[in-house]
């Protein structure tokens, strides 16, 4: 693919960073009509929790970016700022993303569980589009294949490897998948039976769906564990899968986050 869109006067249009503006300005969109129409919660507020939530997002997957190779990105300043615009990881954005939002809705005194269950499917549109960014950049690749899905990156600014190979496009496993979990939160949604339902359904399913996708990841620079046993978003999956569960059963039998329907 092209990581590279568009060049004028020397200002590059980057497809990563593209998709996810596109993304960003989506979520953004569908957020505010849900927050106001939901919560009563004006734009304004709204705008200042996506600043909020971009900013760690950015910080946390660029932090576990770089523990993927910490000898090589901490041996010298000029490695960390080398492909700034990408390289980043999705569970390093959510691990500090949500602590991020829990603390700016108990500023704001809203409801904590419902504004969650919002933002999951607001995570949906974002990361669904960062994937695409993902493909068009060949970061996140797959391992070759002779498979009829099987995608051959060409151009010498991809990050995929080998080029010139048949690939797993794991990217677009993940944007089938991330967009089938949105289409089933949101029907959920409709017929939502407590609050922090829909947040801890996303975050194991996710995790789930991201075990079985890395199975197919040619990338190994995202490191290993457990002897090489699994990666480090497999170990991550199990211990969300772990935690979500365990607050999923919790919530589900106390009735103060019960929803009550006419």
């Amino acid at each position: 693919m092209h990581p590279e869109l568009i060049e004028i006067g020397g200002i590059t249009l980057y497809a990563y960073g593209f998709f996810i503006m596109i993304g960003a300005l989506t979520s953004y969109m569908y957020g505010i009509k849900v927050l106001k129409k939901e919560l009563d919660i004006e734009p304004d507020k709204a705008q200042t929790l996506t600043i909020l939530i971009i900013s760690a997002a950015v910080i946390g997957g660029k932090i576990f970016f770089y523990f993927e190779d910490p000898a090589y990105y901490f041996s010298s300043p000029e490695n960390l700022l080398k492909n700034f615009r990408q390289g980043f990881v999705f569970y390093g954005s959510l691990i500090f993303a949500v602590p991020t939002v829990i603390w700016y809705f108990r500023k704001e005194k809203w409801p904590i569980f419902p504004m969650l269950d919002i933002l999951s499917i607001i995570a949906t549109i974002i990361h669904g589009f960062g994937r695409l960014g993902c493909f068009f950049a060949g970061c996140c690749h797959g391992l070759p294949t002779d498979s009829f899905l099987g995608v051959t990156f060409t151009d010498a600014k991809s990050q995929a490897k080998p080029l010139d190979t048949p690939l797993h496009p794991t990217q677009l496993y993940e944007v089938f998948f991330i967009g089938s979990l949105m289409l089933f939160l949101v029907q959920l949604k409709r017929r939502q039976q407590f609050h922090g339902q829909l947040v801890f359904l996303y975050v194991m399913i996710y995790a789930v769906g991201r075990s079985i996708i890395e199975v197919f990841r040619g990338d190994l620079r995202r490191g290993f564990v457990i002897e090489g046993l699994i990666s480090h978003s497999q170990f991550i999956s199990i211990l969300l899968v772990l935690i979500a569960g365990a607050c999923y059963w919790v919530i589900r039998k106390n009735s103060k986050f019960k929803i009550k329907r006419p």
